[in-house]
């Protein structure tokens, strides 16, 4: 992975401290899986070419229009919302719409998982797993059943839960307010992995799911 020395473009019109923000946001070329959201609220999926706090470059195959909001879903960012800035022969680019503190959180990612390789870091280091402060959670199953667990740790794209009543592989459900479906079991417990990762600015521990 490397830092291109170009900044994703400026729209004409841009307040110029926007500008200047943009021209300090500097790409980095990296491959992170996804699915995007257009306005019809349908979702497709994606993966990066380059990215910054600023702007993403996808490669998708609904492309969407030029000045249409976008959702997007990565895999270690979380979710990112923006408006499609340019299209392009095999997806679109991304202007990415976020406070100052959203884009230090995402700069700071990028530059963990930039770093990686060279710090010897293992791959599923991405996922680092936390215990929240409020363990107690409910289940919701397919059949609109409840049924009470524990959560035992959780990453951003998944979580371990001690519950009582054993779960098929595949099953879906709804940890808290969180879909997810079953992965995997264990002796009291199973594995469930996110549909959508969690957003890493609200990873810690008070997270509630």
């Amino acid at each position: 992975m490397t830092h291109a020395t170009s900044p994703l473009p400026v729209r004409a019109g841009q307040q110029a401290s926007g500008a200047a923000d943009q021209r300090r946001h500097h790409r980095v070329a990296m491959a992170l899986l996804g699915r995007y959201m257009l306005p019809d609220r349908r979702e497709y999926p994606c993966q990066t070419v380059d990215i910054s706090p600023g702007g993403v470059r996808l490669v998708c195959a609904v492309p969407g229009e030029v000045g249409q909001r976008t959702v997007i879903y990565l895999e270690q960012l979380g979710r990112l919302e923006g408006q499609i800035s340019r299209l392009l022969p095999d997806g679109f680019a991304v202007e990415i719409s976020a406070t100052s503190h959203k884009r230090e959180k995402i700069a700071a990612q990028l530059t963990w998982l930039t770093n990686r390789d060279s710090l010897g870091l293992p791959e599923d280091r991405r996922h680092e797993r936390l215990v929240p402060r409020e363990t107690a959670v409910s289940l919701r199953l397919a059949d609109g059943s409840a049924l009470p667990a524990r959560l035992v740790d959780v990453s951003l794209s998944g979580a371990a839960i001690a519950c009582d009543r054993p779960l098929p592989v595949g099953a879906a459900l709804v940890v808290g307010q969180t879909p997810g479906r079953v992965v995997r079991q264990f002796k009291g417990g199973l594995a469930v992995e996110f549909d959508r990762p969690l957003a890493p600015e609200d990873f810690d521990e008070t997270l509630v799911l």
